[in-house]
């Protein structure tokens, strides 16, 4: 089963993505802010991560160039989910080495859809 991190700052929205990728078949990691996340990082390997852009102290912005920094997380692909669809925001999410981007509100089967595009993506690259 492929483990998913979901890094969101508003509780609802991470239940409720935590609710859709387990209906799709995914184990879900759960982190409420950078510094969970980082955390979790250093103990588990998800197969891919998703970030929320507008979380308060580190956005998910830069989470994203944090994480692409760690060896172990260059190739790791990386969803970016926000409210925020403008071209700004997801051009600044891409060139901090994110993989995808999916505006808010999410539906199930897009999200799904996403996911598990971007996991056979990466497994035919390997």
């Amino acid at each position: 089963m492929k483990r998913i991190l979901v890094v969101d700052d508003e509780v609802g929205a991470l239940t409720l993505i935590g609710i859709m990728l387990d209906r799709g078949g995914f184990e879900v990691v759960k982190a409420q802010n950078a510094d969970q996340a980082l955390a979790v990082l250093e103990r588990e390997h998800p197969d891919l991560i998703i970030l929320d852009i507008m979380m308060p102290g580190m956005d998910g912005i830069e989470l994203c160039r944090v994480i692409r920094t760690l060896p172990q997380y260059t190739e790791t692909p990386i969803l970016m989910l926000s409210t925020r669809s403008d071209s700004e925001s997801v051009i600044r999410g891409m060139e901090a080495g994110a993989t995808s981007y999916l505006p808010k509100p999410i539906l199930h089967h897009d999200l799904v859809s996403k996911v598990r595009g971007m996991l056979n993506l990466s497994a035919v690259e390997r």
